[in-house]
Parts: structure tokens; sequence; C-alpha cells
């Protein structure tokens, strides 16, 4: 076998509080809190020198999934154009969560400055489902399973 698992996904970003308060919203827990990442080690993995950062990791409730969030004080991080791209852009485009009760969801993340990419709909008998843009443009994508 090559791979055991994948262990989580890195998003770099600006405002590192604002986007684990949307994730914890959505129900992701944190594992640990903030924690300060830099050294020659860190710098020889991601090949960027003086790195200096900060960095927190969230679970799914079920604890398979992860996210990795990093905020760069050092050196500054590269903003992508554009920032709210849409969903042909290539590269990584949404994370998907499987949900109980979407539209909690979405009311409970608009809170936190959350907007619809496109609409709310329905995939035959089988899902509801939509995409959130969330903070520093992050897309997430929510599908409720119906029956």
């Amino acid at each position: 076998m090559t791979i055991q698992r994948m262990d989580n996904v890195l998003i770099v970003v600006d405002d590192l509080d604002a986007v684990i308060s949307f994730f914890v919203e959505l129900g992701m827990e944190p594992e640990g809190g903030k924690a300060p990442i830099e050294g020659r080690w860190v710098e020889r993995v991601i090949g960027i020198d003086d790195v200096r950062q900060d960095v927190a990791m969230l679970r799914t409730p079920d604890g398979h999934g992860r996210i990795e969030l990093a905020m760069f004080h050092t050196p500054k991080a590269i903003s992508a154009e554009p920032r709210d791209a849409p969903a042909n852009t290539l590269g990584i485009r949404r994370i998907m969560f499987a949900v109980d009760d979407i539209e909690d969801v979405v009311t409970r993340l608009r809170t936190h400055g959350a907007e619809l990419v496109g609409e709310l709909a329905q995939y035959e008998d089988i899902y509801r489902l939509c995409y959130i843009r969330g903070p520093e443009g992050i897309i997430v994508g929510l599908a409720e399973q119906l029956g």
C-alpha cells in the first residue's frame, strides 16, 4: 500500500481566529490551541526561509478528517487572484462536509460572514447541497443526505 490515510488539508489564512471560529461553528473540534511554528526544520520542509507562523489543527467530530490552519508572520502570505475565485478556477476549490441539517448550518455560518456561492439545491431524492464562501474566501461544500 502506498498511503495509510489522508492526514489533513492546509489552509493559509490572514485572520486565524476568525477562520477557527468559522470551522468550530461548522462543528469541527480544535486539537489543542494555536502553536507557533518556526525553525530550520519547517524551512527545509516547505522551502521558504525565515518562516514564523501560528498553526491550529481542527478535526471532524468522527476524528477522521483534519484541517490545518496556518497564519504566516514571516514571510507574509501571498494572495491568489482573484480572491473570490469561481468554482471552475484551477486548484483546490472547496472542502465538502456531510451535515445533518443544512439549513441550520447555513444560518449559523452566516453569523460568521458566510454567504451562499450559488443556492441551496436538491439532487434527486438523495442530497441537498450548497457551497458557502466563508472568511477569507474559503469555500465549504455542505451535503445533507435525504431519507
